[in-house]
């Protein structure tokens, strides 16, 4: 059939095929002996034999890949296979297990790039278009809607926890294996990676945007991700009128537990602080204090505003890094 005999909405959906089709790869990665520190055992899309299967977005020129931290797992290596039936080995460049993002390298030729694009804009209803490799089948195409933005997914490293923000939730139908594999919008722009099926219909993906980026870049730079840690739990709440007036915006982060002997309780942060600010940006989501929580926070002073008792209050904190494990 001719592209001109197609509708508009088969249009969209086969052009984003043909584009990103070539770039996604489908991921074998075995799960020995010998373990590179990272998320544990084998992926959630488990395989035969020790061997995690997934899918990879190719997003530079050099060969870098980007997938999933569970994907990869511990192992150091592996095999990626492209749609045309070319393969190539590829090591385990870094994995962030916080964000389950990782970054491996390709030792052979590559499809160009996909382009990155940006999921904060995103929006309820939009298109978008799944590419991967549901159980090792190459080259899968999926399409739906983003069914929701803003959801968090959890997760852990050892002994460190951590909420994703801002994922992307699609009804476009995930399979095991598709994890790690591009989530686009009809310009064929990567928004999202797959990265759990968490029910019929209902696929997450981590977002492709400001926060992201600099996971990759350290990733690449560094092999791992360096954070800070504040030593609190928060959940946002609603500012008073006045302060909403006062700060034109609606809400702020509510401390619900402060950990002993962290950073912000040697600050004097307290359960039942609202926060306000932090590093003199506005607070009013975890993420917005996730953002601040890289490797440039460790052991400098943080300026902190929160609101206690009704006044506003000035505290200074000094974040310390975060162990994994």
């Amino acid at each position: 059939m001719e592209s001109g005999e197609l509708d508009a909405y088969s249009r969209v959906v086969s052009g984003v095929a043909a584009e990103l089709t070539p770039k996604v790869a489908s991921l074998r990665v075995p799960q020995g002996s010998g373990r590179r520190e990272g998320s544990g055992g084998r992926g959630r899309d488990g395989g035969r034999g020790g061997e995690s299967l997934g899918s990879a977005v190719v997003f530079t020129g050099d060969g870098f890949l980007l997938t999933n931290a569970h994907v990869v797992g511990r192992g150091q290596g592996g095999t990626a296979q492209f749609s045309d039936g070319t393969s190539a080995p590829f090591t385990v460049v870094g994995a962030d297990p916080l964000s389950d993002l990782a970054v491996v390298r390709a030792g052979g030729p590559t499809p160009p790039p996909a382009e990155l694009g940006e999921a904060d804009n995103l929006v309820v209803g939009q298109l978008v278009v799944a590419v991967g490799s549901p159980l090792g089948l190459a080259g899968s195409v999926t399409a739906g809607v983003v069914s929701a933005v803003g959801r968090s997914l959890p997760t852990r490293s050892g002994a460190a926890a951590r909420l994703v923000e801002d994922v992307i939730q699609t009804d476009a139908a995930l399979n095991p294996g598709n994890s790690g594999g591009a989530l686009a919008d009809a310009h064929s722009r990567v928004v999202g990676i797959n990265t759990a099926v968490a029910g019929v219909g209902l696929g997450l993906a981590v977002p492709v945007n400001a926060t992201t980026r600099r996971i990759i870049s350290a990733l690449i730079q560094d092999g791992r991700v360096r954070r800070a840690y504040l030593g609190i739990v928060s959940t946002p709440e609603p500012l008073p009128a006045p302060l909403q007036e006062r700060f034109a915006r609606k809400s702020g982060l509510r401390v619900a537990e402060v950990v002993a002997d962290g950073p912000a309780a040697r600050a004097g942060l307290c359960t039942g602080d609202l926060l306000i600010s932090a590093g003199g940006q506005p607070v009013q989501k975890a993420q917005d204090l996730q953002r601040l929580m890289f490797s440039e926070a460790i052991g400098r002073p943080l300026a902190i505003t929160v609101m206690r008792n009704g006044a506003l209050v000035d505290v200074i904190a000094q974040p310390s890094e975060l162990v994994a494990a």
